[in-house]
């Protein structure tokens, strides 16, 4: 038996039928074991299509914004972009830690934890902040339809 359960509920009737037929008989046998378990329940979070467009988006910041780093000015990797501009979307509302030799280290937001509305959120943020910053993004295009999802500015 497995030790975890996923369930997508999208609607009522769909919701109950896999409460039913999947979350039931999995309870049933996990309570046999004797062991305690945790049943959440929570929104969605972003989708593996929306961590995709985040990508580019950064990866544009990191090759045309140069960034004050350590005193000087550079040219940040996408993941450095992601922390600066993480929590700068939640209002810079971050923590700092001493890190273990005495260096500072930033304790962001994951965008892993977005709900869809509040990774949508998230990336128009991105949008509005390359304009501001005259950050040209990259013509984005749906990889399934084909469809250009956002043109350059």
């Amino acid at each position: 038996m497995s030790d975890s359960l996923t369930l997508d509920l999208h609607e009522r009737k769909q919701a109950w039928s896999a409460i039913q037929n999947s979350l039931f008989p999995f309870l049933a046998k996990a309570f046999e074991s004797g062991r305690r378990w945790i049943l959440t329940i929570r929104l969605e979070t972003r989708s593996m299509s929306q961590n995709r467009l985040m990508w580019p988006l950064l990866t544009a910041f990191s090759k045309q914004l140069q960034w004050p780093v350590n005193g000087k000015m550079v040219y940040m990797q996408p993941e450095d972009w992601k922390d600066v501009l993480t929590a700068a979307f939640k209002g810079e509302e971050v923590k700092l830690a001493m890190g273990l030799n005495g260096g500072v280290v930033m304790l962001g937001q994951r965008t892993s934890k977005f709900t869809k509305p509040q990774f949508s959120e998230w990336i128009e943020f991105l949008y509005s902040t390359a304009v501001e910053r005259d950050v040209r993004l990259p013509a984005l295009v749906d990889e399934e339809t084909g469809e250009v999802l956002h043109e350059t500015h």
